[in-house]
């Protein structure tokens, strides 16, 4: 608790004016600086030029009462915080307007003014540690941001030294392997060798371009996300492990490839632990643009999670890429009939 109260801003609002005079004064003897209001609408007037950092508020007053400013201040702007002075007799609803946001309530007895200010340091104690909380999750918040930002250069770099560099090499010892047919052309077993030399790397040659398109596969446009989603589905089908395929009834576009890019490494992710884990025949992609909302879902026909086992690894990080961007993701499993991840992101008109 602060040791005192200097510097903090106070708002007094009270219709008693000698109350209002002695709560001022005894706030300023503390070195807050104080500014009063002798009715409700005086109140109102002054918050809409200023915010104080606490309001000392009487819960009866005769032209706005104190729970009727309260609701007037939630229309109009964001609440102020505030403690609740009020008289003998009204606990029941001190305690109800303490559920509606009040940090304290004091009643207004003999001991009204040696008791305010340990009420107020209090609250603003409060209110100290609820914003450093803020911050620090604030904080915690853009560091998470930004090392996704750096994972996706990362793979991004590695998508593109496969492309490049690895892709480029064994493309280029398979053209030699294709010349070399014809020195051998009359040795069998080396004939034989040498184009089995070469299926390999055919072979190579594909899964590096496979795996570099899926380290990379937004492109900045608007139809990227929809455009990579289908050759998720390709890619995993190539693997004849399972069927997949997209259900998207009409295009989504989006403006920028941030939200489109973590929407399609849920995607990923969540295709990727149904061909490992789930034993599906078949896995869907879902996108569709509701009115007020995007929904990308991921359902396979698998056995579901293990009992007692719902939320690994991969389903953190699934959720964590929603928060980033504002989405709340969903996951359900039944036994023997599959696991749904869904993820609903609201988009403004």
């Amino acid at each position: 608790m602060p040791d005192s109260l200097k510097a903090a801003s106070i708002l007094v609002v009270d219709d008693d004016e000698g109350l209002l005079i002695l709560m001022a004064e005894a706030f300023r003897a503390e070195g807050c600086e104080v500014a009063t209001a002798g009715s409700g609408a005086e109140a109102l007037a002054w918050l809409a030029r200023q915010t104080p950092d606490l309001m000392l508020l009487d819960l009866k007053m005769k032209d706005v009462g104190g729970q009727a400013l309260l609701e007037r201040l939630r229309q109009d702007r964001s609440p102020v915080p505030f403690v609740v002075v009020t008289g003998q007799g009204d606990e029941k609803v001190a305690v109800e307007v303490m559920k509606q946001g009040a940090l304290d309530y004091v009643m207004k007895d003999t001991g009204l003014l040696d008791l305010l200010p340990v009420v107020v340091k209090r609250a603003l104690t409060v209110l100290e540690r609820d914003r450093a909380l803020a911050a620090a999750q604030g904080e915690r918040q853009r560091l998470e941001k930004e090392l996704l930002q750096i994972s996706e250069r990362e793979q991004q770099r590695i998508g593109e030294d496969l492309h490049d560099g690895l892709g480029q090499q064994l493309t280029a010892i398979e053209m030699l392997c294709t010349g070399l047919k014809e020195d051998v052309v009359g040795q069998p077993e080396l004939s034989r060798q040498v184009e089995q030399i070469g299926q390999f790397l055919r072979e190579s040659i594909s899964q590096v371009r496979l795996m570099a398109r899926g380290l990379v596969p937004m492109k900045d446009d608007p139809e990227a996300l929809q455009v990579s989603l289908i050759a998720l589905a390709e890619r995993t089908n190539s693997l004849r492990r399972l069927r997949c395929r997209l259900e998207c009834p009409t295009p989504v576009l989006f403006d920028g490839s941030a939200i489109a890019g973590h929407l399609y490494r849920i995607a990923q992710e969540a295709v990727n632990n149904a061909v490992k884990h789930s034993q599906a025949a078949e896995v869907v992609i879902r996108l569709v643009q509701h009115p007020a909302f995007l929904e990308l879902q991921v359902a396979d026909n698998g056995k579901g999670f293990p009992k007692g086992r719902s939320d690994g690894m991969g389903l953190h990080v699934m959720k964590h890429r929603a928060s980033v961007i504002g989405a709340d993701l969903t996951v359900e499993s039944k036994p023997g009939k599959g696991v749904t991840i869904t993820c609903r992101l609201q988009r403004t008109p």
